[in-house]
């Protein structure tokens, strides 16, 4: 049998190249040389990376979501009420600006008035769903029923043509209650215990 130099070369150069990856992944690893800082942007070839395998990996599951047909006024105006609570304080929304604290993540999630039309209705209901690994993307079908998560997934595909007017009509409800509960919960880390009990601390 006649050996083909060539090819063992080739193959040689293959597992070579192969091994020096290794070393460089684990050298990176377990030296900390990484920057995981939020406060540090990442390298444009990470940023690459991980924003390519983010798309195809959602794109290739989304496939299996089916999209209920109705898209009445009654399942828009709760997908805004749910987007206003869960969602607006990360991605904003027309004429509001995400908080603040958000602009620090990395990676810095997407104002969704402009990015959700990067995503089909099936992927932004799966993204919903299930989440983004590394991103602060939480996974909301794990406290969401499945009608929520259409409602708001309905809601999200609607942004690019909602005017900031009708945006603040339909989620101002949301807004007020989101207030109300957050001076509810002051109200009650202030209020003083019942007359011969302990503080919370037993002091």
């Amino acid at each position: 049998m006649k050996k083909h130099p060539a090819l063992f070369g080739a193959a040689g150069g293959i597992v070579a190249t192969i091994l020096i990856a290794i070393a460089v992944w684990l050298t990176i690893t377990y030296t900390g040389a990484y920057n995981v800082a939020a406060s540090d942007q990442h390298f444009d070839a990470v940023r690459w990376t991980l924003d390519t395998t983010m798309h195809r990996s959602v794109e290739t599951r989304a496939g299996k979501v089916e999209l209920p047909e109705s898209r009445s006024d009654e399942v828009l105006a709760e997908g805004a009420r749910h987007y206003a609570e869960s969602c607006a304080h990360c991605h904003g929304g027309p004429g509001r600006k995400p908080s603040e604290w958000s602009r620090g993540m990395r990676p810095e999630p997407p104002h969704l008035t402009e990015a959700a039309t990067e995503w089909t209705g099936e992927e932004i209901h799966w993204i919903v769903s299930n989440g983004i690994k590394m991103t602060g993307m939480p996974a909301f079908g794990e406290h969401h029923s499945a009608e929520e998560i259409s409602r708001i997934t309905a809601f999200v595909t609607t942004l690019l043509g909602l005017s900031a007017d009708d945006y603040s009509r339909m989620t101002a409800n949301a807004q007020d209650r989101s207030r109300e509960t957050q001076s509810s919960a002051d109200g009650d880390a202030h209020r003083e215990p019942p007359a011969g009990t302990s503080p919370p601390d037993g002091n």
